[in-house]
């Protein structure tokens, strides 16, 4: 099968961000060797139980801060998979890092092995916000990064920014926009800040400590980095995705948006096969306890999981038209969705497809053979989506 992507998730951080709701830990950094065996373990399971030989053309360790391994831990874990499954010549191998916990000689090797892309958490240019949002780092921590992996080999780099944080002006965001344009990345990923439950920024906020910028600010924050990305010609294919070049998009995050198979590895991890979707255990040691039990899992499942759910027809129709509609270049394309459910999606979603045409919200295009969001449509995309999720299922509608 073609078009496989695994997903490892390295949930080990140095410190845990005030913002973040993540299933990631500090001060655990003493299970990581054992924490990286329950990975080879879990690959190994899955794929032991396997009904066919799989090909992978997307690897992608998240996090946490997967680049507080070393690298004979991404040896093993790579070997693991290669020794398994065939790994595509042209893979895409992503790495996320915070920029204060890599070196010269870790980038160097981290090319060496196999990666070949990297995605750096800058977050803002401001020494203020990155306070606000507990981040480590500063600007001379990003640029030295970068030139590592210049220097290394690497020609695609994420910098992941975040706007609407609290007390950001929109002259302050503009800055860190046009700081971040000029380190010459090739890709950008662009998120307005959310206050999670539990988090100690949304406690801030609550008890009146900080104050978020108020709605009309934060679209307007949005409309600026569309603006200036476009006018540094990077073009944005999902809502908040931007890139220099066509090879430059992230080819593991297309995976999910198109409604497209990935295995999750590690503790907390989400999987997605055929129909269904699976989640591990959260917690480390409890990850690394199941995998050292006797095998009783069986593909796509492994006995780390915690949640199996099987999704009928009409359940992965709307997750599909809502992931697919997040890309804003290529849409939903209709036929593809007829091929896929025997279904033509006009006779399910009719009165929505075509109130929110009519709210200028959604477009046709391509003769009337794809749907996407409008530019309007980008600011106002999770109400877009609601309308396709949580939808009684129609009367003469096979499960």
């Amino acid at each position: 099968m073609e078009n496989l992507s695994l997903y490892f998730h390295i949930p080990f951080c140095r410190r845990r961000c005030g913002y973040c709701d993540f299933n990631t830990f500090a001060g655990m950094n003493q299970y990581i060797p054992d924490y990286v065996n329950a990975l080879c373990k879990e690959v190994d399971e899955i794929f032991n139980s396997a009904p066919e030989q799989f090909s992978v053309h997307t690897i992608y360790f998240g996090g946490g801060t997967p680049s507080l391994l070393r690298t004979d831990h991404f040896e093993q874990i790579l070997e693991t998979v290669k020794s398994k499954i065939n790994i595509s010549d042209d893979a895409e191998l992503t790495l996320e890092a915070n920029p204060e916990t890599v070196t010269e000689k870790s980038i160097a090797e981290l090319f060496d092995i196999g990666f070949n892309r990297i995605s750096f958490g800058m977050q803002s240019a401001s020494k203020r916000d990155l306070k606000i949002l507990d981040r480590q780092h500063d600007s001379d921590s990003i640029v030295n990064a970068l030139q590592w992996c210049r220097r290394a080999g690497f020609k695609h780099v994420n910098l992941d920014l975040i706007f609407g944080i609290p007390g950001q002006s929109l002259k302050s965001w503009e800055r860190t926009l046009k700081t971040a344009l000029g380190l010459g990345v090739d890709h950008f990923s662009i998120y307005s800040l959310i206050l999670e439950e539990g988090t100690r920024l949304k406690d801030w906020v609550d008890r009146g400590l900080l104050v978020s910028p108020d709605e009309d600010l934060v679209a307007d924050m949005y409309a600026l980095a569309i603006e200036l990305m476009e006018n540094s010609r990077y073009t944005q294919y999902e809502i908040s995705n931007f890139t220099r070049e066509v090879e430059s998009v992230s080819r593991h995050n297309l995976q999910y948006w198109r409604y497209l198979p990935y295995l999750g590895f590690g503790a907390g991890a989400h999987g997605f096969f055929g129909n269904t979707r699976t989640e591990n255990v959260g917690l480390i040691p409890k990850y690394i306890n199941r995998l050292q039990q006797d095998s009783v899992g069986g593909f796509p499942v492994s006995q780390a999981a915690k949640q199996v759910n099987h999704l009928n027809r009409w359940e992965q129709i709307q997750e599909n038209l809502m992931v697919s509609l997040r890309l804003t270049q290529e849409g939903v394309s209709m036929r593809e969705m007829n091929e896929r459910y025997q279904v033509k999606l006009i006779n399910l979603f009719g009165p929505q497809i075509n109130r929110l045409v009519r709210l200028g919200l959604l477009e046709y295009f391509e003769n009337g053979e794809r749907l996407r969001l409008t530019r309007n449509g980008r600011f106002l995309g999770n109400q877009v989506f609601l309308e396709f999720i949580d939808n009684p299922v129609p009367g003469n509608f096979a499960l």
